[in-house]
């Protein structure tokens, strides 16, 4: 008997179905990618093996069957001993799924002594084990931290020793690599990768990166509008896609190869920084976050800025902006030192819904630079603004709508929007696009890009994705622990890096190419630089 055998499933929404008659079998010890854009139905799926649905007025038909238990007919009782023994669910999001108030080992001995017979202190020392076995340095001491003492790395982990604790037959991890850095994403996929071997788990992964899918799996499963429109092994569907919609996905990855033209950027400076130092805290536990960076961006230039998570490629970007003024060094915006913020300079943040007010419609938002520039004439704002979301490839009528009315690419275009409102010469973008599937992202790059070429813009683009970063990028900075390691043109850095920490990055990238993703994680295992 399979592990899981999923027969014609189907989950609706009101009107809406969600997944569309789907079937697929796992077995124990075997790895299985659900992959497709967001709003495919693969998260759908994957609560629907735990019958996480239950009671949300979602209608589930078909037959699921998970670690022997017929998921549709189960008991309550049976669900709660399923979710545990039988199969366990990592979320995208560690610090949602994690008690903010409780040590994290506290948490793990209480999700053991839930569905065990087990003493207090025998649940401790278990959670310190499974702590210590997904790579928790200190597992014994770190047990008694909580989560906003993790880093992002450091919670995912946290949360898979959870999901270990009870020993489950199937693990069902659900983008559990969305926002993490290239190399942290890289150590998640290995200790899965070394979990399953070691146990004999079976493993659901749920995913938008088809890259992600090739680190990790046998098998891959597309999956589009709720259907499947393929499924194979995996060298087969990413080597040999049969289908067109495959095939598309595959041509939205960006990838380390992909060669810019660098002829559009001209000479003249735009923005320069020298000598910029930020320093956060006092005394014995300040630290300096950007530490003696210069740069200089030219007319119709990008400048990638590249990095794992802290290594202050965001304060950089919003002191070059002027949301955060440099404890030393300066900036300047054509040639003028910079104090405070200039509309000349405009930034389109990492998630735009934090950064929209959700009570203002997108275009009331997108017509705030607009009015602080002096424009009072109201038919002439409205007649700007609806030409800008236009021009980002929204309607004229997505003026009175609010941001949770829209898509995140969408959302992510009416920044853009916001930021061209100034008329500005720099736009910094920092990690424009790592909450994005592969086809949504690919639609948001075009678009810089396409403005970028019409209006000689100049970008400063900061993200933790080294292919997309090359796909941008006319020249290259590469940051680590605040300090630039190397910089140079895009070409020289990615074909030749000087530096053992670029080479690390690169070599952390997930490859399309399952054999050589093999040799890349078997190269990773090989002692870290330090």
């Amino acid at each position: 008997m399979s592990l899981v055998d999923v027969s014609g499933l189907t989950v609706e929404f009101g009107a809406l179905r969600a997944v569309d008659g789907l079937s697929f079998t796992l077995e124990k010890g075997a790895a299985l990618a659900l992959v497709g854009e967001s709003g495919s139905g693969k998260s759908t799926v994957a609560g629907a093996l735990l019958g996480l649905h239950r009671g949300t007025g979602a209608r589930v038909g078909g037959t699921v069957r998970v670690a022997g238990t017929d998921v549709g007919a189960a008991s309550e009782q049976e669900l709660r001993r399923l979710r545990g023994a039988g199969a366990a669910m990592v979320f995208q999001d560690p610090l949602s799924s994690l008690d903010p108030y409780y040590a994290v080992g506290d948490q793990i001995a209480e999700v053991l002594r839930v569905h065990g017979r087990i003493s207090r202190r025998a649940a401790r020392a278990r959670a310190v084990e499974v702590l210590d076995r997904v790579g928790i340095p200190d597992a014994a001491r770190r047990a008694r931290s909580r989560p906003h003492e993790f880093s992002g790395g450091m919670r995912q982990r946290a949360l898979i020793a959870m999901s270990l604790a009870c020993s489950p037959d199937l693990l069902i991890a659900d983008e559990p690599t969305t926002a993490l850095d290239v190399t942290v994403q890289a150590q998640i996929l290995d200790l899965l990768h070394t979990l399953r071997e070691e146990t004999g788990m079976g493993l659901l992964l749920v995913t938008h990166d088809v890259g992600v899918a090739a680190e990790s799996v046998d098998e891959v499963l597309v999956m589009r509008h709720g259907r499947q429109v393929e499924h194979g092994p995996v060298a087969d569907v990413l080597g040999r896609p049969a289908h067109a919609y495959t095939r598309a996905l595959l041509d939205a990855v960006p990838r380390l190869d992909a060669r810019r033209d660098t002829s559009v950027a001209g000479d003249e400076v735009v923005l320069e920084a020298t000598g910029l130092r930020r320093r956060f805290g006092r005394g014995r536990r300040a630290f300096d976050a950007v530490d003696d960076i210069s740069l200089t961006v030219r007319r119709g230039e990008t400048l990638g800025v590249v990095g794992e998570s802290g290594s202050g490629k965001t304060t950089l970007g919003r002191m070059l902006v002027g949301l955060l003024e440099p404890t030393s060094g300066t900036v300047r915006h054509d040639g003028r030192t910079r104090t405070g913020t200039d509309p000349s300079v405009q930034m389109v943040f990492q998630d735009p819904v934090s950064s929209l007010n959700p009570r203002r419609s997108v275009g009331e938002s997108v017509a705030d630079p607009l009015r602080a520039r002096g424009e009072k004439d109201e038919r002439a704002v409205r007649e700007r603004v609806t030409g800008l979301l236009e021009r980002v490839g929204l309607e004229a009528a997505h003026y009175d709508r609010y941001p949770h009315e829209f898509s995140g690419g969408q959302r992510q275009r009416v920044g853009i929007a916001r930021a061209l409102a100034a008329e500005p010469r720099v736009i910094v973008c920092d990690e424009p696009v790592s909450a994005l599937d592969v086809t949504t992202q690919a639609q948001v790059i075009d678009l810089l890009g396409e403005l970028q070429r019409e209006l000689g813009l100049a970008l400063v683009f900061i993200a933790h994705d080294l292919a997309v970063v090359r796909q941008v990028s006319d020249r290259v900075l590469v940051m680590r622990r605040g300090r630039a390691v190397e910089s140079g043109p895009a070409d020289r850095i990615y074909e030749q890096p000087q530096d053992p920490y670029t080479r690390q990055l690169l070599a952390a990238v997930p490859a399309l190419d399952p054999a050589l993703a093999a040799e890349r994680r078997a190269a990773r295992r090989e002692p870290a630089v330090a």
